[in-house]
């Protein structure tokens, strides 16, 4: 499987449930929050997600590198999401830090497309 299009599944997946998650906080006011803030990371991820492997098929220069943060990313708002949906439903953490660790993760992968992007500004090279 091309990797963009693997890229492309996570988005999709993050928004599915992105979705779903804004339904069932619409239906269960204790779990609002938990469920919302889910929703929203995954929504706004599953559109970076996707804005990304469309940028990604034109990078001819450290594009592994450029994929690396792409995953990084999904895979931090993927376990940030999943252990705030194990709060809400199984009234429990998915495992200690889970939601910290998701969380740092996606903003370092952030902070290493600020600097990715940076570095090519620099060389003029995409």
């Amino acid at each position: 499987m091309n990797i963009t299009k693997l890229i492309v599944f996570i988005a999709a997946l993050h928004g599915a449930a992105g979705v779903g998650l804004a339904a069932a906080a619409s239906h269960g006011a204790d779990k609002m929050p938990l469920l919302g803030t889910a929703s929203q990371f995954l929504m706004i991820h599953a559109a970076c997600g996707l804005a990304l492997a469309a940028f990604l098929c034109s990078v001819t220069l450290n594009g592994r590198l450029l994929v690396g943060i792409i995953i990084s990313m999904q895979s931090g708002v993927s376990l940030f999401s999943a252990d705030l949906i194990s709060r809400a439903y199984l009234e429990g953490r998915l495992f200690p830090f889970a939601a910290p660790l998701g969380g740092s993760v996606t903003l370092f992968a952030w902070i290493a497309l600020a600097l990715w992007s940076l570095l090519h500004i620099r060389q003029k090279i995409i």
